[in-house]
């Protein structure tokens, strides 16, 4: 599926979602913070859960800083799935897909066939923790996507994965959460 992909310098667009704990969060309620946005495949994706342990166990949202986790997942699926990670930040339901067409959230066939080869061990590694890729309640082919926004709604990194396990990396993440700059401008 082609789309078109947000850049540096877009504004991110608003969205308004349910969360698992019950709560909906509008994107424009984080102006004044800096954001990382992720987007995930679906709630029982064994990549996807390996990659909120690794959040929930290596960046910690603050005041100035938060952290919104992005589903292709029904809320039930996603409760289900979800909730053991007990994640100090919100997990949310985009069911029907509306977020991931507005920023340009990609399927890839070649994506998709490339994780389950270079990651296997990964994928090994995720199942023999417990997650299972069992009823997908969406497509096998999404691939992830994080977004660095800053305080006043700016992408500041917009990182299309290139297979179903691929992010990025967790210190470029905690580097803009701390509002580290390299060359001048933010990560």
């Amino acid at each position: 599926m082609t789309s078109t992909r947000l850049q540096a310098g877009d504004l991110a667009p608003n969205f308004t979602l349910p969360s698992i704990d019950g709560t909906t969060h509008d994107l424009s309620n984080y102006r004044g913070q800096r954001l990382l946005l992720a987007f995930f495949r679906f709630a029982s994706c064994p990549f996807c859960n390996l990659r909120v342990r690794e959040l929930v166990q290596q960046v910690q949202p603050d005041a100035e800083f938060a952290v919104l986790a992005l589903f292709r997942s029904p809320l039930d699926a996603l409760q289900k799935h979800a909730q053991k990670h007990a994640a100090p930040f919100p997990i949310l339901s985009d069911e029907q897909g509306g977020t991931y067409a507005a920023y340009g959230i990609e399927r890839s066939v070649a994506g998709f066939m490339r994780g389950m080869f270079l990651r296997a061990p990964t994928l090994v590694h995720g199942m023999a923790q417990g997650f299972f890729p069992t009823n997908p309640h969406g497509s096998l082919t999404t691939m992830p996507a994080d977004f660095l926004i800053d305080e006043r709604g700016t992408i500041q990194t917009a990182y299309y994965g290139d297979d179903e396990g691929d992010h990025l990396d967790v210190a470029a993440v905690n580097a803009f959460a701390r509002g580290e700059r390299i060359g001048g401008a933010a990560i």
